[in-house]
């Protein structure tokens, strides 16, 4: 459901209602997928930085906040300088590996290898933020991360450690607090995201989902992807001084069973071609399920954030398949 802006009528303090959606479709973007996919197979891998790029560009310019699009300004060119650096830093720690191992060390060959992913995971993900963020606009106002890699990586790794003493249970934590660092130091021109998640909150969901499931034979699951949606949509908000937009979402567990087993019929039935529509119907889904309410005046943002066009933490991130979000 699209949300309609209704600033003409309202007081400057009084809370209005702003829309998001998705306006690609299925037919656009898998024009996009398919030369994308035989130039990379084409060039041996060599044109992703430019096939992600293409596909970041479509993806951000047909997503729709009040009726302005998003603008995603990286390049392949940044995008595959980028690639050669997160190639050259996982060859070493693979070279690494399989060296110790050919001398007959495997044990300290593993713990290198950990050790070193344990390393990058924290650098891709802050270097991934720095660089998506630097290169999406909204109406020509540049999004930021102002995050410090030294102690998001200070951070990781004494959540690591503690998630190793506790058999993984404070991994919820790990995860929620990544979140809270990461979402709450991304800006909008002079205004500022929050994040306010909870590990004990967000491992009593997952705990519940993860029975619940097995109880139900798979049925829950659904409801579980919707409370974790629900868990990272509701948490965040928008800040500007004093004024805030705040987002809920309006899914139910029947939405998303509908949307899964749909996207499954597609990528079934189509042996996979299919997936393009998927990623569409999906986006279209998710955005119309959020509702944003607040009394942030949009037309004051100004201006705040510099240029940044290393996108090393960015295809690290591809490597390591975090994700874009936490």
């Amino acid at each position: 459901m699209e949300l309609v802006s209704t600033d003409e009528n309202l007081s400057e303090n009084s809370p209005k209602l702003y829309s998001l959606s998705f306006k690609g479709n299925g037919n656009e973007y898998f024009g996009i997928v398919i030369v994308n996919f035989l130039l990379t197979i084409i060039t041996l891998g060599l044109y992703y930085p430019w096939a992600k790029a293409r596909q970041l560009q479509y993806l951000y310019g047909t997503t729709e906040f009040n009726n302005s699009r998003f603008e995603f300004h990286g390049t392949g060119k940044e995008m595959f300088k980028g690639f050669i650096k997160a190639i050259i830093l996982v060859g070493i720690l693979l070279g690494s590996y399989i060296g110790l191992i050919l001398l007959n060390h495997p044990i300290f060959a593993i713990l290198i290898y950990l050790t070193g992913i344990a390393l990058l995971i924290p650098l891709a993900i802050h270097g991934s933020y720095r660089y998506r963020m630097s290169r999406t606009s909204w109406r020509g106002i540049r999004f930021g991360y102002r995050g410090d890699r030294n102690e998001l990586m200070s951070k990781f790794f004494r959540d690591l450690l503690l998630t190793l003493i506790t058999f993984g249970i404070y991994g919820a934590w790990l995860s929620i607090h990544l979140r809270n660092y990461v979402l709450s130091n991304i800006r909008f021109g002079n205004a500022t995201f929050k994040y306010q998640g909870n590990g004990g909150e967000y491992l009593g969901i997952n705990v519940k989902g993860y029975f619940l499931t097995i109880l139900t034979l798979g049925i829950y699951f659904f409801w579980w992807k919707r409370e974790l949606f629900e868990y990272y949509i509701n948490n965040l908000v928008l800040i500007d001084d004093n004024k805030k937009i705040k987002l809920r979402t309006t899914a139910t567990g029947g939405d998303f069973f509908q949307l899964y087993f749909i996207n499954l019929l597609i990528i079934v039935f189509t042996l996979g071609i299919g997936y393009a529509w998927v990623v569409a119907r999906s986006l279209q889904f998710l955005l119309s399920k959020i509702e944003i309410t607040g009394n942030v005046d949009l037309e004051v943002i100004i201006q705040t954030e510099e240029s940044f066009n290393d996108a090393t933490g960015e295809d690290l991130s591809d490597m390591l398949d975090l994700g874009f979000v936490i």
